[in-house]
């Protein structure tokens, strides 16, 4: 079975679990759910769980999402996008000034009405269904927040939007709604997706694409595995028995946590106040950091473990700070890993494993 995320790119004209199904035939798998719909004119970045990764699907639904989308002023439509019936139609005459204003408005916290033309339920009825039996219900404002709207360019009617969004907002909404402030109506023309929490664009691959991987077998290579997914989270490194209370969705006790404390967790800088430090260097020139998971993780469960992001920052419970991702090119003497404990014989043991990781 294959446990991971794999990043699929959605064509136009697939539904989000057109997308799933078609995985389940490529792969071969029974296990599989996406962490976000995506409407079927739309497109873009789908991350798609596999096995044992459907058990985080939820936590990256949680994530924020970035769009770009075109908006088109001037008319309304039942489904809030240009595929749906026209409402009204009105004459666009607006300044290139006044859309800039109406579309940075919504910039923050907003409470926003799902539109009727979407999956959520609602008495146990999805609301798509109920509206295409001609059915308008109130729907609650739900708040979603925009982080950034940025207009990319404007050819009135047309609009071209960067979103960064939270979950659960609509696109389709937010046009229908900036057209509504102008007083003037607005839908959605085109949407894309171009990152979902980790995920971008520029690594998804479309279904094709999946299907050829399989066939030449690097499918493996494209699969991101549950620990990397899960790495942005802080970790505690338990002893044998904390692993099977954790297994059994028990509690853990502090006595039976190795690596790591809930101090940490909730304040990861606080290691950079470690007694001991220590650096692990590049051995030659020229040399290619090639970091072994397995070795790694020992050294982890000996003084804590953990990695840098991007964006470098110590985000795990963590004793070990590595400077080099996998594959990155070093030169001699440039530091690979960062080294904290307040137990200078478990640096020295970890010290040594992690050096073993990079001979």
């Amino acid at each position: 079975m294959i446990n991971g995320i794999i990043n699929v790119y959605k064509e136009k004209g697939y539904t989000s679990f057109d997308v799933v199904a078609k995985l389940r035939g490529i792969l071969k798998t029974k296990k599989i759910g996406h962490t976000g719909t995506l409407d079927p004119d739309a497109e873009g970045v789908l991350p798609v769980c596999l096995g044992k990764a459907t058990k985080v699907c939820d936590l990256l639904t949680d994530k924020n999402k970035e769009y770009v989308a075109v908006m088109l002023l001037g008319k309304v439509t039942d489904t809030q996008d240009t595929t749906g019936t026209v409402l009204e139609e009105h004459p666009v005459e607006v300044t290139e000034e006044q859309v800039k204003e109406a579309v940075l408005s919504f910039t923050g916290e907003y409470m926003q009405v799902p539109p009727m033309y979407s999956a959520l339920k609602v008495g146990g009825k999805k609301l798509y269904e109920l509206a295409r039996e001609g059915k308008t219900i109130e729907r609650k404002p739900r708040p979603v927040v925009f982080y950034e709207i940025r207009i990319l360019d404007m050819d009135l009617p047309l609009v071209r939007i960067s979103v960064t969004c939270s979950k659960g907002t609509y696109i389709r909404t937010l046009c229908n709604d900036i057209g509504e402030k102008l007083g003037y109506g607005g839908a959605m023309e085109e949407l894309l997706r171009t990152q979902s929490g980790n995920f971008t664009l520029e690594e998804s691959m479309t279904l094709s694409q999946v299907e050829e991987a399989v066939a030449n077998g690097t499918i493996g290579e494209k699969i991101v595995s549950i620990e990397d997914v899960l790495s942005m989270y802080p970790a505690l490194i338990c002893t044998p028995e904390g692993d099977r209370l954790l297994g059994n969705g028990n509690p853990v006790p502090e006595e039976l946590v190795q690596g790591g404390s809930r101090e940490d967790v909730e304040n990861p800088q606080r290691l950079l106040h470690a007694t001991y430090t220590d650096t692990i260097t590049a051995p030659k020139t020229g040399y290619i950091a090639h970091i072994q998971s397995e070795e790694v993780g020992l050294a982890a469960m000996t003084a804590g473990g953990g990695r840098e992001t991007k964006d470098s920052v110590i985000d795990l419970s963590a004793g070990i700070v590595l400077n080099k991702k996998v594959g990155d090119f070093v030169k001699e003497n440039e530091p690979l890993a960062r080294l904290y404990a307040n137990d200078k014989v478990k640096l020295e043991a970890a010290k040594n494993r992690l050096a073993g990781a990079y001979s």
